[in-house]
């Protein structure tokens, strides 16, 4: 049995290195970068720190297509100056979790090199290979099979075809899992993040797909498969022995489904990411996109803080590596700015998101950049971007819209939004690098960079620093009760978080103009005291009954606790 669950009273930092911070001045972030910038990370007031993949790789999906599990991309250092990160980071307080992507390998991984060879190999039945395809569509590219000249056969790919789908049914490759997780254990890392985990069991025979649905026809015989449960319990056996923490990542995935996951004596994962609250304008794909709803995003919230609630704990996002920037899509940018400026807003919109999500109950996470109100780059052409989600969905989807039309999709959309350098300053290449950084810079950096912020304690930067350490100090915002109120409301989510006689009332506004609102009755006539806001004190008066533009509140109240019968 786990000696305690460390990770509730936790906030964490995503670290998607190739573009955090550069310290050898190639135009590429590496550790030496990520060691130098340990004290910021800590001065966040975050627990721990989440390294998207670092492991060599191909970058046919930056990172996410691993060539070697136990090593570090030579882009990035190498195990010692890993471990001179890892070390440092737990001498500052800092848990360390890393990335564990095993659906799939890179094809130049040795394993699938030697499974190409032929049927006669160690390695044949590493991989999931086919004399003839079902209709499957990957997520990334194309169809989900490609033919390999050398084997004579199909091999799977639910991704790029530069990842060939592992075959965990194997028990050969459910060792070697097991093999990587003691590699890092050992080395003393925290715990992992595990990549699309709900996708490593496939359905036996793999039969045809749903017809007419692109891209994720197969996914319901490949999304929480057959054995899955088994084969999570044989790595959980290993993680237990470590007392480390496990995240899994599920696309797609229900509230009844991650339960599984994560109820009961035998559950095999401590938290799950689900993505219900980024369909809100339905970028969850490039190729489908309406008009953002509040409401939408505020049923999302309550479902998993409701369903969740006594049983399980909440993963809480807005961001990651994976979705465009937040205020580009959730908060003031998303009425349409050119990446030179910053909309109207920008400050109290960030302000706000922030406030939305990190007094829910769970564990917050936070992605790099997201702290100081990055926002969605702007290129000219497809062939500017580098993801490969990103090319194929502007090749595949939409063809009878004009070129403008796509690539707008594209900059509302793409991925590579949020894996733009980390704007550190305002100085050439916003401080990331003194050489030319392997992506675009956002133009904005003048504006939105942390040296500008640190030095203004109104910043986006320091807010975040302030909801941090208020959760941090109050049992009621770790462990207390969620309650939404007026789900209906266009523009404004508003929520409570109760633990015994303490109540605390979280206003946010997503509108850029003033509404109206009214408390709940439980609060309505009550003495609340106002402890954090997005506004400053010297601003402009607040109108009573009114929010202002994106504003937030947050009120403490005494209240009386509820009867034990009542709960």
């Amino acid at each position: 049995m786990r000696s305690t669950e460390w990770f509730k009273k936790m906030s964490f930092y995503q670290i998607w290195i190739r573009s955090f911070k550069d310290g050898n001045n190639d135009g590429i972030g590496d550790l030496y970068g990520v060691f130098e910038k340990l004290p910021y990370i800590r001065s966040l007031g975050v627990d721990g720190i989440w390294f998207s993949p670092i492991y060599p790789s191909p970058n046919a999906d930056f990172g996410y297509d691993i060539s070697d599990y136990k090593n570090i991309h030579p882009d990035y250092g190498d195990l010692e100056q890993f471990k001179k990160v890892l070390n440092k980071a737990h001498e500052l307080g800092l848990k360390v979790i890393m990335d564990l992507v095993i659906n799939h390998t890179s094809d130049e991984h040795p394993w699938f090199i030697e499974s190409r060879k032929g049927k006669d190999n160690p390695y044949s039945d590493y991989y999931i290979w086919r004399d003839k395809p079902n209709n499957w569509d990957s997520l990334f590219e194309g169809r989900a099979w490609e033919y390999d000249e050398l084997r004579g056969q199909y091999y799977l790919h639910l991704f790029a075809k530069k990842q060939p789908d592992l075959n965990m049914d194997n028990p050969k490759v459910r060792e070697e899992v097991k093999s990587i997780l003691r590699f890092w254990l050992d080395l003393g890392v925290d715990g992992f993040r595990e990549d699309v985990i709900n996708f490593i069991s496939k359905k036996e025979g793999l039969p045809n797909g749903l017809p007419f649905i692109p891209a994720v026809n197969g996914m319901p015989y490949y999304k929480d498969g057959p054995h899955i449960h088994e084969y999570m319990a044989e790595f959980r056996d290993v993680c237990m022995e470590y007392d480390c923490f496990q995240l899994g990542e599920g696309p797609m995935t229900t509230v009844r489904s991650a339960l599984k996951y994560l109820t009961g004596p035998d559950r095999s994962l401590d938290m799950m990411f689900s993505f219900d609250h980024m369909m809100a304008d339905c970028l969850y794909t490039e190729y489908i996109h309406r008009p953002f709803d509040l409401r939408k995003l505020k049923k999302a919230f309550t479902k998993w803080q409701n369903a969740l609630n006594g049983k399980a704990w909440n993963a809480l996002y807005l961001e990651n590596h994976d979705h465009p920037r937040v205020i580009s899509r959730y908060g003031d940018g998303r009425y349409g700015i050119f990446s030179h400026s910053v909309p109207k807003y920008w400050k109290e919109s960030g302000k706000m998101l922030a406030a939305s999500y990190i007094f829910q109950q769970g564990t917050p996470f936070i992605y790099q950049g997201q702290e100081i109100g990055m926002t969605n780059i702007r290129l000219n052409s497809i062939d500017d971007y580098m993801d490969i989600s990103s090319k194929t969905n502007f090749n595949r989807y939409h063809l009878n819209d004009t070129f403008e039309r796509r690539l707008r999709r594209i900059h509302l959309s793409s991925r590579d939004s949020s894996r733009t350098p980390v704007q550190w300053n305002a100085e050439k290449h916003a401080g990331f690098s003194e050489n030319t950084p392997w992506f675009f810079v956002n133009k904005n950096y003048r504006t939105v960079n942390v040296e500008s912020e640190e030095n203004d304690p109104d910043s986006i930067l320091n807010f975040y620093r302030k909801c941090l350490e208020l959760r941090k100090k109050s049992k009621t915002l770790i462990l207390g009760d969620y309650r939404e109120y007026f789900p209906r409301d266009k523009h404004i989510y508003m929520y409570s978080r109760t633990c015994g006689c303490t109540s605390y009332l979280i206003l946010c506004s997503f509108s850029r103009l003033p509404v109206p609102f009214h408390l709940p009755k439980t609060y309505a006539g009550k003495a609340g005291k106002l402890v954090l806001s997005n506004y400053p004190k010297d601003s402009r008066k607040e109108i009573p009954g009114f929010l202002r533009p994106y504003e937030s509140r947050i009120y403490k109240y005494r209240v009386k606790p509820i009867p034990e019968e009542n709960q």
